[in-house]
């Protein structure tokens, strides 16, 4: 198959980059022009001996802000592990480098500006979750990639990459545009992977999470809910568990997002904002969409919908519900699991319920196989797609349990297991596989609702605890800053990064400066002020009783109604995105 090249050397001038691939044989050179921007081949021989030389571990991409084009390259890799005999690497620091020497022409608000664009591809690039490989195509599970053409397995890896997962394909557009610099490259998906070498009974197998994050409808917890025109949903991921003994492979595929059709959540201060379902707009023709692109990539499709039957998400579950019997698809079938109700009061034990209650349809699915002679024995012709409301805590619960089962199915076919034994029985590898599982769920949520994962406990465990619920609380509360005071920077940060913005060369009206209503910085300052003489008055009493209460009821009174006017205008006061339209939030 095509690969790209494992190591380079970036040499710049004052005029030019010049990327050097330094693979043993390889002479190619990649030469950028720092005025015309222009790409071309060249040679080792061409780089000036004055160029400043340093090692790079691969190109991210280049993008346009207001100063002009910025090169990304990798400054750090990390390896993660060996998947089926291949590197797999995560790009752990990035350097961003302007083409222009100098940022003199630009105006004083120019310069802000590009200053808060810098910052907000800084912001994604330093969130944890980037993995490349030079020699293997990580968009694609087993499954796909074992059914793919002669053809497709000499495409280069730019080409032949499942653009869904591809997170740096913005950035590589003017690459992919030029085939012949397309070994330069490589596509960069974000999610969670994890690789461990594991013992059961003597026999030594290896063990994998790959969860791959959608790019399309990408972004932050509360400002992207449901789908859009295309069918695309919101925190779409993708997870495939991998396991290897002995030249057998073997994978089970499970997917996540976001309820498909039209609703949106949008921050207003309260802890709990009410989800809306969007009126006026055909909600069938979008879930249509995307049923039919999953059942065509993955099969038939069973729905894990676990969010509350009651409340303020039940209108969401009888709209999810009515929408799968409208479409009438045999191919889709719907299990709406109250999660709360069914464990509450500690009652994790009721997870059981449901596993058994899909077992049927997991068997009727299976999984991927193949043996040690490269023959397919099986295929995996259906998935479980799961969702909570943010399709992040119950549902990674849910999926480590499937997953669970499935693996033991498969260990017992290639013979890790006995016939009776179970994986719970093997306590080195039930602790691992639960710790894997946990960390998966802290990465997903760390990059879509910008904390660790809830009920983590119970994933590493396999019950809950008091110190669990401690920390689910204290994940509560940094959540709910960071969605009322810091997603619409980091939703923003996302739309600049995925192209969904962009930015012209030397901009002067950009929707960074759109002036703030004059609540906003009003009503939080005669609520802190009436609050501190509320205090003031308590602390320092007037000369009777009678005057003290007085003046503690006006400001008293004066902050809790301004408190008031500041939650019933939450959406004044939260911070919002800024640069794509609003129409596209909803």
């Amino acid at each position: 198959m095509a690969t790209t090249y494992n190591t380079f050397n970036l040499h710049t001038t004052p005029e030019k980059f010049y990327v050097e691939a330094c693979d043993d044989g390889v002479a190619d050179v990649l030469a950028i022009d720092r005025v015309s921007t222009e790409m071309t081949l060249t040679v080792r021989k061409d780089v000036p001996p004055s160029a400043v030389t340093r090692p790079i571990c691969g190109i991210m991409g280049t993008i346009r802000l207001v100063a002009g084009v910025y090169l990304i390259v990798i400054t750090k890799k990390k390896k993660v592990g060996d998947l089926l005999g291949r590197a797999v690497w995560k790009a752990v620091d990035f350097d961003i480098i302007s083409y222009k020497k100098t940022v003199l022409h630009l105006t004083d608000n120019q310069m802000q500006d590009n200053k808060a664009f810098l910052t907000m591809i800084n912001n994604v690039l330093n969130t944890d979750g980037f993995y490349f490989t030079t020699d293997y195509d990580l968009t694609h599970t087993l499954q796909r990639l074992s059914n793919t053409s002669p053809e497709f397995q000499e495409m280069s890896l730019l080409e032949r990459a499942d653009q869904r997962f591809v997170w740096n394909g913005h950035l590589l557009r003017e690459f992919t545009a030029q085939p012949e610099l397309h070994k330069f490259v490589f596509p960069v998906i974000q999610g969670y992977i994890t690789m461990r070498s594991c013992c059961i009974n003597g026999k030594v197998f290896d063990w994998c999470i790959i969860s791959r994050r959608s790019c399309f409808r990408a972004g932050v917890r509360y400002y992207v809910r449901g789908i859009d025109s295309e069918g695309h949903a919101a925190n779409f991921v993708e997870t495939e568990q991998i396991v290897q003994y002995n030249g057998a492979k073997a994978s089970f595929i499970q997917t996540r997002g976001s309820i498909p059709f039209y609703w949106s959540q949008r921050p207003n201060l309260k802890y709990k904002p009410r989800p809306q379902i969007s009126k006026n707009v055909n909600h069938l023709d979008g879930f249509q969409r995307h049923f039919d692109s999953q059942i065509i990539t993955y099969g038939k499709q069973v729905i894990l919908n676990l969010i509350n039957q009651k409340g303020s998400e039940k209108p969401l579950e009888l709209a999810f519900s009515k929408m799968v019997n409208g479409l009438g698809n045999g191919m889709i079938r719907y299990v709406a699991f109250d999660f709360h109700k069914e464990c509450s009061r500690m009652r994790w034990h009721r997870l059981q319920v449901l596993v058994d209650t899909v077992a049927e349809m997991q068997d009727e699915f299976g999984y991927f196989l193949v043996d040690s002679d490269g023959t397919v024995q099986v295929q995996q012709d259906g998935t479980f797609r799961s969702n909570c409301m943010d399709c992040l805590d119950r549902t990674n619960v849910i999926q480590s349990l499937l997953a669970r089962r499935s693996l033991q199915s498969q260990l017992v076919r290639m013979g890790v297991l006995h016939v009776g034994q179970q994986i719970e029985e093997q306590a080195d590898f039930e602790k691992m596989y639960k710790n894997a599982w946990a960390d998966n769920a802290n990465a997903c949520a760390k990059q879509y609702a910008g904390t660790g994962a809830l009920k983590t406990d119970f994933t590493r465990t396999g019950k809950r605890t008091h110190w669990g619920l401690l920390m689910d609380g204290w994940n509560s509360m940094i959540r709910y800053y960071k969605n009322n005071f810091s997603d619409g920077f980091r939703q923003d940060s996302i739309d600049l990064f995925l192209g969904n913005y962009a930015v012209e060369e030397a901009d002067m009206n950009t929707p960074l400066h759109e002036p703030k209503d004059w609540k906003f910085l009003t009503l939080p300052i005669i609520m802190v002020v009436a609050f501190s003489m509320c205090i003031i008055c308590l602390l320092m009493a007037g000369d009777t009783w009678t005057e003290t209460l007085a003046y503690v009821l006006f400001w008293g009174s004066a902050s809790i109604v301004t408190g008031g006017v500041i939650l019933f205008n939450g959406r004044d006061f939260v911070d919002a995105p800024k640069l794509v339209q609003k129409e596209k939030m909803d």
